[in-house]
């Protein structure tokens, strides 16, 4: 497992920013900082505007097979420096967002669609019709801690089972995004590679809860919601560094990263790319303030790409 990068490191950087092969050819690489699925993967013109403002690639919100209003309020909270959301996956449906997708796609602005169902056959659903807008992958959100897919990624063959419905009807490249909160993450991800995942996501938010001290009720109206930003940061890491040294397939990480040491930190750990969520809510300009940071960092320690620096904490 320690040399699995070496071949990838060696190339010149030239090659590296435009070229993965996959069982289609050649795709979107997994590499640099992308806007994490979110409140700001909505529309076109929004993660448009990500991408103006630095990130490499955007990755939607999560898509389900039909219109979904969500949680009752309040749907969020503050968390010691995080956030505590349970938003309850609202979404307007797949036939209504691959319009948003075809936009993008029509920009060639890398795009990765982000899909959930309550069964196999139904994100399977979403899946068949994402496609036809052609997004760059699709993220499957098998692990969304304040609704019913939140026990999948618990389950190593819940997970192989989603995994591989959509490996069977499509070859446009799939991430699986797993939960911190399953019994052994690793088996889970294990699962999610065995049944052609072409990378790991890790990590979906923790579950938690804010109790209003006044009311003496919890604050979110579901009362548990996903645990996100800077507190979940050691977590994270903790994850990634785990996987690493199991899986062969790229792990794309994520999880409280808000600064360039932040992302330092998770790509030695394992991570190939980066997705940035809760930080943005702080301003776009994160992207760029961490790639300046990560540039110089790189530039200090006579490295040329971050790929040299994937999983040198770990390497066994």
């Amino acid at each position: 497992m320690a040399d699995k990068y070496d071949a990838i490191s060696i190339m010149p950087s030239s090659l590296l920013l435009s070229l993965r092969l996959h069982r289609t050819g050649l795709i979107m690489r997994i590499e640099g900082y992308w806007l994490a699925s979110g409140i700001l993967g909505v529309t076109a013109a929004i993660m448009h505007r990500v991408i103006r403002s630095g990130a490499d690639v955007v990755v939607t919100k999560s898509i389900g097979p039909h219109p979904r209003k969500g949680h009752p309020g309040p749907v969020i909270t503050s968390a010691h420096g995080g956030l505590v959301n349970a938003v309850g996956l609202t979404n307007p449906g797949i036939d209504a967002f691959v319009d948003e997708i075809r936009q993008l796609k029509n920009e060639n602005i890398p795009v990765v669609l982000s899909v959930f169902g309550n069964s196999p056959d139904e994100i399977a659903e979403v899946v068949t019709k994402g496609t036809e807008a052609k997004p760059d992958a699709f993220e499957l959100n098998l692990s969304c801690p304040h609704a019913e897919i939140g026990l999948i990624s618990h389950s190593p063959k819940l997970t192989y089972d989603y995994v591989k419905t959509v490996r069977d009807i499509t070859d446009i490249p799939i991430y699986a995004k797993i939960t911190p909160n399953a019994s052994d993450i690793e088996a889970v991800a294990l699962s999610a590679e065995k049944a052609g995942a072409d990378a790991v996501v890790a990590i979906n938010t923790l579950r938690g809860m804010r109790i209003d001290i006044y009311q003496k009720r919890p604050v979110l109206g579901n009362l548990v919601g996903g645990l996100s930003g800077p507190p979940v940061l050691p977590v994270a890491i903790r994850c990634v560094y785990d996987l690493f040294n199991v899986l062969d397939v790229p792990i794309i990480g994520v999880g409280g990263v808000t600064t360039w040491k932040d992302a330092i930190e998770m790509h030695l750990a394992g991570a190939r790319a980066i997705q940035i969520g809760t930080a943005v809510l702080k301003g776009l300009d994160v992207f760029s303030e961490i790639k300046q940071g990560v540039e110089m960092y790189l530039e200090e320690q006579g490295m040329s790409s971050t790929i040299d620096i994937v999983g040198l904490a770990g390497r066994r």
